[in-house]
């Protein structure tokens, strides 16, 4: 069986300790490869060689630098499909949906081919008698980046285009449930002409997200995944002195009001919920209907939840496939149980489904529950797989309540034809992307992304121009030549005269 190693320097790396895991194709549920976990010693070695790369790299024009990404940009481009197929072996969303990440990842790199205009300075002549002032902005050094298994083109692709365009150089952890992915970025890269050491990959678990953590040689780390691990990456690494972006979980609602187009409404609801099986940090997981929407709208989801094509992600028409894990899988089940327990009404039961020839694979199937609370589990927790809870409220403002009330400000979304309370919904709501007749409000690459509360630990939000603030650092010049007059020793707190 094949083994998945690291990327390091430029070199495919077996790496240096025993651990290893298993790659499980969850459509089959059974492993398809072995993925080696890094030990402390191949981190360091990833950051060594990414620091001995700095400082030629940040030296390298920033035009320089976005050719290089611009070359990286038409191969990806070329390998498109390529990517698309490593996700559905590995992750198990379908083809189509792999091949929508690849082009939003895409997208990305499409913004920091630009980012020759993104770094420049501010020049201020004359700031003070003979004094120039001007910024700039230059590269942080080593950073590194945490990624999840649910986007694993993506995902990275949100970081290391943007970080490298800087100046820096990267060392990526991704997902040691669907590490190919990352290892057709570092070939592609090589392939554009990226210098070794710019970029570096590490396989593994919290062995090696401590590792980077710990290391002094990182200057700043991007996460993407869940929000205790979010939480824990952010408080270990602000206090080693890093800088850190950590995007947590999240519980995005979708506001249906009485006057909303049901059609759009109903379509909406039912790719954002169970599009990649629910295991979307911006899938919809409620559904708030408003006054007497509730019925029909139940009513027809029901029809579209129980007709949804599910199986193999190659398989021709499937519109669902597996969820990642035999694990979460179970924890999914457990949480429709506690559903039904708690009182809530189960109207389509997705356990226990099964795919003809595909028997053992971790699929659930779709599910939807209405009247459902907010005490209850199914409503606190994020399932990340597909189930929809309907959550009956009388009015936009209880509807409000219930989404700022929510420990999670990721994404919300609200459905109407009435441009005021769209207006006064998008104002007050509290959660950092907001769609209005968009049920997955994902911001473009020339954007931000991140969400609110505790969907968002740090200050910079993920690409976009919050990407080039936190991969850099401000600097302030001043400047005055000596044929300049002077005027003595002076004691005051200089000022402009």
């Amino acid at each position: 069986m094949e083994t998945i190693g690291h990327y390091i320097g430029g070199q495919a790396h077996a790496g240096t300790g025993p651990r290893q895991a298993d790659v499980f194709n969850p459509a089959l549920g059974e492993p398809c490869a072995r993925v080696a976990l890094a030990s402390r010693a191949d981190v360091a070695a990833a950051v060594a060689a990414a620091a001995a790369a700095f400082p030629a790299w940040a030296a390298t024009p920033p035009l320089a630098r976005a050719r290089v990404l611009f070359n990286y940009l038409q191969l990806c481009r070329l390998h498109t499909d390529d990517f698309a197929a490593l996700v559905v072996r590995e992750h198990g969303k379908t083809f189509a949906d792999a091949q929508g990440e690849v082009a939003r990842g895409i997208e990305v790199v499409e913004f920091a081919v630009g980012i020759p205009q993104l770094l420049k300075g501010e020049f201020t002549d004359q700031v003070a008698r003979g004094i120039d002032a001007w910024s700039m902005r230059q590269p942080l050094g080593v950073v590194a980046g945490i990624t999840p298994f649910n986007f694993p083109v993506m995902v990275p692709m949100w970081m290391f285009p943007i970080a490298i365009a800087c100046g820096n150089t990267f060392v990526l952890k991704p997902s040691e449930r669907d590490p190919s992915p990352a290892l057709l970025h570092a070939r592609l890269l090589h392939q554009a002409g990226l210098p070794d050491g710019v970029f570096n990959v590490v396989q593994g678990d919290r062995e090696a997200v401590d590792a980077l953590l710990e290391h002094p040689d990182v200057e700043a780390l991007s996460f993407v995944g869940s929000t205790p691990v979010a939480e824990y990456i952010h408080a270990r690494g602000t206090a080693a002195g890093k800088r850190v972006q950590a995007l947590g979980g999240a519980k995005n609602h979708l506001v249906v009001m009485p006057d909303a187009d049901m059609d759009m409404a109903i379509d909406a609801l039912v790719g954002a919920a169970y599009g990649s099986a629910g295991e979307r940090c911006m899938a919809i997981s409620v559904a708030v209907a408003v006054g007497d929407a509730g019925d029909a709208l139940v009513a027809r989801l029901a029809e579209r939840t129980a007709a949804l094509k599910i199986g193999d992600g190659m398989a021709e028409g499937a519109e669902m496939g597996p969820v990642v894990t035999e694990a979460a899988k179970q924890r999914i089940e457990r949480l429709i149980g506690e559903g039904v327990e708690q009182g809530a009404t189960l109207v389509v039961d997705g356990r226990g489904y099964t795919v003809p020839g595909r028997e053992n694979g971790f699929f659930v199937g779709g599910t939807l529950f209405d009247h459902v609370r907010p005490d209850m589990s199914i409503y606190r927790e994020e399932i990340f797989g597909p189930v929809l809870c309907v959550v009956r409220l009388p009015d936009i403002g209880s509807a409000l309540e219930l989404v700022n009330g929510n420990e999670y400000g990721n994404g919300v979304a609200l459905f109407t034809r009435d441009g005021g309370t769209a207006r006064e919904f998008v104002r007050q709501v509290e959660a950092g992307m907001v769609g209005v007749n968009v049920p997955l409000p994902v911001p473009m690459a020339f954007n931000s992304f991140g969400g609110w509360k505790r969907s968002l630990f740090g200050d910079h939000h993920a690409y976009g121009p919050e990407g080039v603030r936190f991969y850099t650092r401000h600097k302030a010049v001043m400047q005055r030549w000596p044929n300049t007059a002077g005027r003595g020793v002076e004691f005051a707190f200089p000022h402009t005269t």
